[in-house]
């Protein structure tokens, strides 16, 4: 039986204050094994991507506990939650957020510099040549394209060698081909090192491709289910 690498229990979360407050996460429970790639779905405003900055430890609940490969992070301050999240979860964001006045492998060598890793721009030039990028190490992001900067944050998602990766709609600034590349690039290194991953988006080709799909509507979990094997084998054979 694979371990349980994500355990959220009665988890809630409101946002905003007073008037503007609104209630973004109801009570979830969720559990997710190791090594599964899951897709989180949704309409917009259902909490989703909410659901997945917690699960990054970027927000922090207002009650329920967090666990990630058996860490309470709901017991850890704000320092120790960041630590844990450089060593163990990478993130990708559908805007890249890379450092506009630093090369791609500045972009990824710098944050395991600042984390005091071990030669961190050895570690960069071979991650950013694992996604295709090793003659544009020294560009900078306005001189790449947004699928080329897509890659580099890949690459500096993947750097610490986290055991989970999150996605937040890594393909919503792409076309369609250009996505379709990033997707086999990031189910291809989940699958190539073991890892798990999370990914919030609107395409349903996407989400049919991950091994598991969780509908949130309302601050609540709708459905979660094993995607049929026969969508997700035929999405993978037309990748």
């Amino acid at each position: 039986m694979a371990k349980t690498i994500i355990d959220l229990k009665r988890a809630d979360l409101t946002l905003g204050n007073a008037a503007a407050s609104v209630h973004v996460l109801k009570g979830i429970d969720l559990e997710i094994s190791a090594g599964q790639s899951v897709g989180i779905v949704g309409p917009s405003g259902s909490g989703k991507s909410t659901l997945l900055m917690v699960l990054a430890g970027l927000e922090k609940l207002d009650s329920g506990e967090i666990n990630i490969d058996d860490t309470p992070l709901h017991a850890l301050n704000e320092d120790q939650v960041a630590d844990f999240r450089g060593r163990n979860i990478g993130i990708v964001f559908q805007s890249f957020h890379l450092i506009a006045n630093m090369t791609a492998l500045e972009n990824v060598a710098v944050p395991l510099e600042l984390a005091n890793v071990p030669n961190p721009f050895e570690i960069a030039r071979r991650e950013l040549t694992s996604v295709g990028l090793a003659e544009r190490l020294n560009h900078y992001p306005g001189q790449l394209s947004g699928g080329e900067q897509q890659r580099v944050a890949i690459a500096r998602a993947l750097a610490p060698s986290p055991a989970l990766l999150i996605a937040d709609e890594p393909t919503g600034n792409l076309d369609t081909d250009t996505g379709r590349q990033i997707a086999d690039l990031l189910f291809s290194k989940q699958v190539e090192r073991g890892m798990t991953l999370l990914l919030v988006t609107h395409d349903v080709g996407l989400a049919n491709r991950c091994s598991r799909q969780i509908r949130v509507r309302s601050g609540r979990i709708e459905d979660d289910s094993a995607v049929r094997q026969s969508e997700a084998t035929s999405e993978a054979a037309i990748a």
